[in-house]
């Protein structure tokens, strides 16, 4: 995948167990935010930016079960990412982590490097935790990181406000749909 700028957009857990009615951890009105998610993962393609899409994918053992009811276990209907989120081979680059955190995955960093990564733009779901810790934890790694807020979904909003105060406090810049595409 040719990257044309220092850019990668971060489409976080878009996922039918957390997006549609009949997933695992679905909250009512999830499945909003999948035409956002699509109109920012088909601009980027188009413009040669990174998309880096991130997926729980546990065992049936997972030790987060011990937490949250079993959800998008390994190579089932629900851990799988909505279609219309999908892109064309090589246009996409999928993660697979077995926790809350997209930096469990070690490869993340070195491949955040090798791409030449230094601006983030973050959507998905849920806001005030897998969301949280992407960008959280890419302000940690000194990248310029941008939440797209009309393409998040939260499961407690009051929560969901508390994590972009953090954020903003921290030096991370809110903007829209619109804003990003319209660039």
């Amino acid at each position: 995948m040719p990257i044309l700028s220092g850019k990668a957009f971060f489409d976080i857990d878009t996922q039918i167990d957390f997006l549609f009615p009949a997933g695992a951890l679905y909250k009512t009105g999830a499945e909003q935010v999948i035409p956002a998610v699509a109109a920012l993962n088909n601009y980027a393609a188009k413009h040669g930016i990174a998309v880096i899409s991130t997926t729980c994918a546990h065992t049936e053992n997972a030790a987060e079960f011990q937490v949250w009811p079993p959800h998008c276990i390994v190579d089932t209907f629900g851990q799988k990412k909505p279609a219309a989120t999908l892109l064309p081979a090589g246009k996409q680059i999928i993660i697979e982590k077995n926790e809350l955190d997209l930096f469990s995955n070690a490869d993340l960093i070195p491949l955040l490097d090798k791409l030449g990564i230094d601006e983030c733009f973050v959507y998905g779901v849920l806001t005030e935790y897998c969301v949280k810790f992407a960008i959280m934890g890419l302000l940690k790694t000194g990248r310029k990181v941008r939440l797209v807020t009309d393409a998040i979904y939260a499961k407690d909003e009051a929560a969901a406000r508390e994590v972009i105060a953090a954020f903003e406090a921290a030096g991370g810049t809110c903007v829209t749909v619109e804003t990003v595409t319209s660039s």
